[in-house]
């Protein structure tokens, strides 16, 4: 009995947690993009270059580039720690799995920004892949009309980034 009483406050702890993650999300990106002492916008800039450019001729303007940083490493963390309440309150694999990667591979964007090259490319492929797939597998997790919005913003995300890959960085898309 005590084991059931507990998996809905994972189940909150879990929703709280990527609810924090958003708004975290959001406001530090807008944050490092008004703070951003060069001249950047989405449709000219990846939205890396906020911690730093691509080498060879790599980029670090700060305090942009600290705070897009922190706050994708801080994201990464409590995404981890999420999918962990996720899967101790629902026992889905897939979502939490798929919620775990999202986690790793915003936490990697932080750690290892644009100036790393490929490996930073690795953690941004994972993050915008495993979110959509993420948000798809919360469908079982979810309830209506949460589960169908989830499921629409997943595929949206997921074919936009098919799109930007095979039609190239000079798409409608503008840069990821």
């Amino acid at each position: 009995a005590r084991k059931q009483r507990l998996r809905p406050r994972y189940l909150a702890v879990a929703g709280a947690l990527l609810l924090a993650v958003g708004v975290i999300s959001l406001m530090g990106i807008i944050t490092a993009e008004a703070l951003y002492p060069g001249d950047y916008g989405t449709g000219q800039n990846e939205i890396s270059d906020l911690g730093a450019t691509r080498p060879p001729d790599s980029v670090i303007l700060e305090p942009s580039a600290t705070l897009f940083n922190t706050v994708m490493i801080v994201s990464g963390a409590l995404v981890l720690i999420a999918s962990f309440c996720l899967r101790r309150a629902s026992g889905r694999t897939a979502a939490s799995i798929f919620t775990g990667l999202f986690g790793l591979g915003a936490l990697g964007v932080g750690v290892f920004p644009g100036d790393y090259g490929t490996v930073h490319a690795i953690f941004a492929l994972l993050t915008f892949v495993a979110g959509g797939l993420a948000a798809i597998a919360a469908f079982g997790v979810s309830t209506s009309p949460f589960k169908y919005f989830s499921v629409v913003l997943g595929a949206t995300a997921l074919v936009t980034l098919l799109v930007y890959t095979l039609v190239g960085e000079d798409s409608f898309l503008g840069s990821l």
